[in-house]
């Protein structure tokens, strides 16, 4: 058995046993790829596939077994690589963020600041996605780090450490009649047209249950995926919006007023991410600890290693 045999078992099921479609993504051809796996078959002695005429339709129950130890052997000859890469070259090297983009607008530009000074021969590259691709992106090696809100603390395979707290604010135009109240409450919200995050993104989920709580029903006529485009439309006069705290600056954003929310819809956490078992290179440590100082390096190490530790924030 070789790596070859792994890598195109762990590529048919990650393209939904098309063999075509593994053959494309690995540069090889089809047939390869097919005799490759069957001869890795016979030498296991079992099937690791359930087949129907020539064509793979799933797993079989050792075919999911074996699956399991072909994805540690080739996350370890990963790490091996890694390893030898960090050592060899400590202070560069190539560094994928996937995060949203509420993240990546708000949130990382003066974390990456302070992070290219102290690493100029690193090339960083931030991958956007919604939390589900970004976790995704997590567990297939196409990114070092996540970062997002939801979607990634209860995903399996990542470990989610919390970054920062946050809560969400009310965005309205200037001389909006909610400026005045001393106290916005759910019902006050009823009353107005909404523009939020996507269901997907920013705590969406507290602002539904906040409503449902009180039973007001939300006119929400208006999700997005990020922020900017949240308060453009508040500004042309569309609706209210309710976004992440971070995402409101009042110097850039003269046209709007922000009024706190936090009481409403409580504290959200916004999560780093990194794959269970993955090998991180130093200057990646470097960058969690910039995002944010209550992550060091031994908690980072210790969560990874399934240490006990309490990680509230």
């Amino acid at each position: 058995m070789n790596l070859h045999q792994f890598r195109f078992v762990r590529e048919a099921v990650r393209q939904q046993f098309n063999l075509t479609s593994a053959a494309k993504a690995l540069f090889t051809s089809q047939p390869g790829v097919s005799k490759a796996i069957i001869e890795l078959e016979d030498e296991l002695g079992v099937e690791i596939f359930r087949r129907h005429g020539k064509r793979i339709r799933s797993l079989t129950e050792p075919g999911k077994r074996i699956l399991l130890s072909i994805e540690r052997i080739l996350d370890e000859v990963e790490t091996l690589k890694r390893v030898g890469q960090d050592f060899a070259t400590q202070d560069q090297g190539n560094f994928v963020i996937a995060t949203t983009h509420t993240q990546a607008r708000y949130a990382l530009p003066k974390v990456l600041t302070e992070f290219t000074k102290r690493f100029p021969k690193v090339r960083v590259s931030i991958a956007q996605g919604s939390p589900s691709q970004i976790a995704d992106m997590l567990l297939h090696d196409s990114a070092d780090i996540a970062i997002a809100t939801e979607g990634i603390a209860n995903c399996e395979g990542v470990i989610a450490l919390p970054g920062y707290q946050w809560q969400h604010l009310l965005i309205v135009p200037v001389n909006h009649p909610l400026l005045s109240s001393r106290s916005i409450t759910i019902e006050d919200l009823g009353k107005y047209p909404l523009i939020t995050y996507d269901k997907a993104f920013a705590g969406r989920n507290k602002i539904d249950a906040a409503f449902a709580q009180r039973n007001v029903q939300a006119d929400i006529i208006l999700e997005a995926i990020d922020a900017d485009v949240i308060k453009t439309y508040v500004e042309v006069g569309m609706g209210i919006g309710i976004v992440a705290g971070v995402a409101f600056d009042a110097e850039r954003d003269r046209n709007l007023r922000a009024i706190p929310v936090g009481h409403l819809f409580g504290n959200n956490v916004t999560h780093l991410g990194v794959k269970q078992g993955a090998y991180l290179r130093s200057f990646v440590f470097t960058f969690i600890e910039l995002f944010s100082p209550t992550l060091t390096k031994k908690i980072v190490e210790q969560a990874m290693s399934n240490t006990p530790e309490n990680y509230q924030i």
